[in-house]
């Protein structure tokens, strides 16, 4: 191997497969944009995006780490949802949600 060499597997690498998909649509009812990444629990986010929430609890969107989807005032669109992974435990945001996804929430 040389340093900083790739070895690449011949196989694709398929993101978020075999987890759980949901599509929601999703309005900005605000006066303000909302910009929402990838990882985010989607169920804790901005209270001016009108969704059906309990759809999208213990749910992040589905799309590439590090990247966001933005919502600008009056702004309704389509977005697909995925299940969140490993222990899914899921701390702060709007502190809707604090423990494990099996416990419930606190109501939106």
């Amino acid at each position: 191997m040389i340093p900083g060499e790739y070895i690449l597997s011949a196989n694709p690498v398929i993101c978020n497969e075999n987890r759980k998909t949901e599509k929601i649509t999703v309005k900005n009812t605000g006066d303000r944009p909302c910009q929402i990444g990838s990882h985010t629990h989607f169920f804790e986010v901005n209270k001016a995006l009108d969704f059906p929430r309990q759809k999208a609890y213990g749910y992040r969107l589905n799309i590439p780490a590090g990247t966001s989807i933005r919502f600008e005032p009056g702004d309704s669109k389509e977005v697909e949802l995925c299940e969140l992974g490993g222990t899914r435990i899921i701390y702060g945001f709007n502190a809707l949600t604090m423990g494990a996804k099996r416990q419930g929430y606190k109501g939106a």
